[in-house]
């Protein structure tokens, strides 16, 4: 294909590559379908790439005669190794998915059917999980999801139980996939509670799969939520997303359930829930086991939330390696983990230190990464709270013997 030249006109303006299915927006311009939805919904851009007009819809037009035309250059081009591109199919409208949706409501055994069918529709393209969303799917699937009965795992055996499961799952994964919207995600959850509640049976009891997209959910769901609704979660629920980062499901479910506790922990007493459900040794843990660095800074962002109260404080110094794992990942991760991390070891050292923790600090390195915060490069921020527990404890630690000679020197003056 490298040796002819493609006619210019054949070629998308975004990709540069020969269109496949061509289609025109409302400026008049062309694109290949796959890359002008990916523009158009995918980005969120509103404006024309080519004209930059603001386009007040997104409807796009199949360019049938650019396609005819493309397919003919194809076949009159095969010798040179291009193949024919195919005739795409007609993309799915909302009258369809509409029709689909009314089936199964009508039918409940053609549920599942129904599920699986809207399942490959939504990962067909960015234009179908928006067209999914204004054709009325979200309020399906989430009717699905209220519905799950935990007592139905107990009846699993059963060909009705285990599909009610299969169904539930299923619409589960779709709604993940679909990428609600924050507009619509608000305006379920404004009307209607016990979905956040069926969410939370279901990490209670779903399978793995379930669970972690019932956690991704989730998080999306209380980034748009009301703040008298974040003070009112309920211990089980941060015992449930705790309970989900203890059994690592996967890597993006446990980002997912960080990034939940980092909107959480600080409304109201939400940070004692999450430390009674047992936040504080499971991100220790995550600490100690993970080389990712998104993961790492999450979990000192929570951990330095959950240090700002005193349950949390006394959790962290039961662990017996939670004062060296939060030293360690000073200078070893990014700027933020250094900054979170020295913000760990000041609420301890302020509020919560025994002579046994300030020899600790000292055996374990701490005192002396901290006179090493105030010579390399960081914010202004991380030096002044270095400095700060330094003066604190100057008497337990300024002469002792466990801080290198070459770092001795920058130990600050009380």
């Amino acid at each position: 294909m490298d040796e002819i030249e493609i006619p210019s006109h054949f070629l998308c303006p975004i990709s540069l590559q020969l269109m496949r299915d061509p289609v025109t927006i409302s400026t008049g311009i062309t694109y290949d379908r796959e890359s002008i939805e990916k523009w158009l919904f995918s980005c969120k851009n509103k404006a024309c790439p080519v004209t930059k007009q603001a386009l007040h819809d997104s409807d796009l037009t199949p360019n049938h005669t650019l396609r005819r035309l493309i397919q003919a250059w194809c076949i009159l081009n095969a010798s040179h190794g291009i193949e024919r591109i195919p005739t795409p199919k007609p993309p799915i409208d909302k009258t369809q998915i509409a029709k689909l949706l009314k089936e199964a409501k009508k039918y409940p055994e053609m549920q599942l059917k129904c599920l699986k069918r809207l399942r490959s529709i939504t990962l067909e393209g960015e234009r179908n999980r928006s067209c999914l969303e204004a054709a009325g799917a979200v309020e399906f699937l989430v009717s699905i999801i209220k519905s799950y009965d935990s007592t139905l795992l107990l009846e699993v055996e059963s060909n009705e139980g285990s599909e009610f499961i299969q169904a539930s799952d299923e619409a589960l994964s779709i709604l993940y996939h679909i990428k609600v919207s924050e507009s619509c995600l608000k305006s379920i959850i404004s009307n209607d509670q016990e979905f956040v509640e069926s969410l939370v049976q279901l990490l209670k009891n779903g399978n793995y799969q379930s669970r972690a997209y019932a956690t991704m959910i989730l998080k999306n769901i209380f980034e748009v939520e009301d703040p008298i609704q974040l003070i009112s979660v309920t211990p089980e629920f941060f015992a449930e997303i705790v309970r989900t980062l203890r059994d690592q499901i996967s890597q993006h479910a446990s980002k997912s359930a960080l990034k939940l506790l980092v909107e959480l922990c600080p409304w109201g007493r939400n940070r004692i829930k999450a430390v009674d459900g047992g936040a504080v040794f499971v991100l220790i843990d995550i600490l100690l086991e993970t080389s990712d660095k998104r993961a790492s800074e999450l979990a000192l962002i929570v951990l330095d939330q959950l240090c700002g109260c005193a349950e949390g404080r006394a959790e962290f110094l039961k662990h017996g390696a939670g004062l060296a794992i939060v030293s360690k990942k000073i200078f070893r991760v990014s700027h933020v983990a250094s900054d979170r991390a020295v913000r760990i070891l000041s609420s301890i050292s302020r509020f919560s230190a025994t002579s046994r923790f300030l020899q600790e600090m000292l055996q374990v390195g701490v005192v002396a990464k901290l006179c090493l915060v105030l010579q390399i490069d960081s914010s202004y921020k991380t030096k002044e709270k270095a400095r700060e527990i330094l003066k604190l404890h100057s008497r337990v630690w300024r002469n002792s013997s466990c801080i290198p000679s070459h770092l001795l020197s920058a130990y600050p003056s009380s």
